[in-house]
C-alpha cells in the first residue's frame, strides 16, 4: 500500500468507526428485542474500525512521521504538532479502551432489561462520538500545519540564487 494510502486508511476507519458509533448510540436508544442482535454486531463492527484506525496510524507514526513532523515544527505552526498531534496522541488511547470494554455492557444478557445499563452505554457512545470527532479535527489541524510549513518552504527565497 503507498504511504499516503495508509494515512488515508486511518482517518478513513477512525471517521467509519465514529458513525458506526454514531448508528449504535440510537440502536441502543431504541433498544429491544428485534435489534439486539444489530446492536452486537455493530458494536463489533465498531472495536474492529477503531483497531484498524490505530494499526493504520501508528504505523503511519512510526514509520513515516518523523520527517513530517520535523517540517511541522520548523514551519508556522508548530503547535500543529506540540499541541495537537501530542494530544492525540495520548486521548486517542481512551478511544480505543471505550471500545474494547464497550462489548462488556452490551454482551451482558440483562441489557434489554435494565435501564442504568443503557444509560451507562449511551454515556460512553456519546463520549465515544465526541472524542472520534475531536481526532478528526485534531487530524485536520495537523494535515494543515504540514501544508503550511511545505507552502511556506516553497516560498522561501533561494539562498545564493
Amino acid at each position: 500500500m503507498p504511504v499516503v494510502g495508509i494515512l488515508m486508511a486511518h482517518a478513513l476507519f477512525g471517521v467509519l468507526g465514529t458513525l458506526a458509533v454514531v448508528a449504535l448510540f440510537f440502536d441502543v436508544l431504541n433498544l429491544s428485542s428485534a435489534n439486539i442482535n444489530r446492536v452486537k454486531k455493530l458494536c463489533l463492527v465498531t472495536v474492529a474500525l477503531f483497531v484498524l484506525s490505530y494499526l493504520a496510524g501508528g504505523y503511519w507514526y512510526v514509520a513515516h512521521y518523523a520527517p513530517e513532523k520535523a517540517l511541522i515544527l520548523a514551519g508556522p505552526w508548530p503547535w500543529a504538532h506540540k499541541y495537537f498531534m501530542e494530544v492525540k496522541e495520548h486521548v486517542f488511547f481512551l478511544l480505543l479502551l471505550l471500545a474494547f470494554y464497550l462489548p462488556i455492557p452490551i454482551f451482558n444478557a440483562k441489557i434489554l432489561e435494565s435501564a442504568g445499563l443503557k444509560k451507562i452505554i449511551l454515556t460512553v457512545l456519546g463520549l465515544m462520538v465526541v472524542l472520534g470527532l475531536t481526532m478528526d479535527g485534531f487530524g485536520a489541524i495537523i494535515a494543515m500545519g504540514s501544508k503550511v510549513a511545505t507552502l511556506a518552504k516553497l516560498a522561501a527565497p533561494v539562498a545564493g540564487g
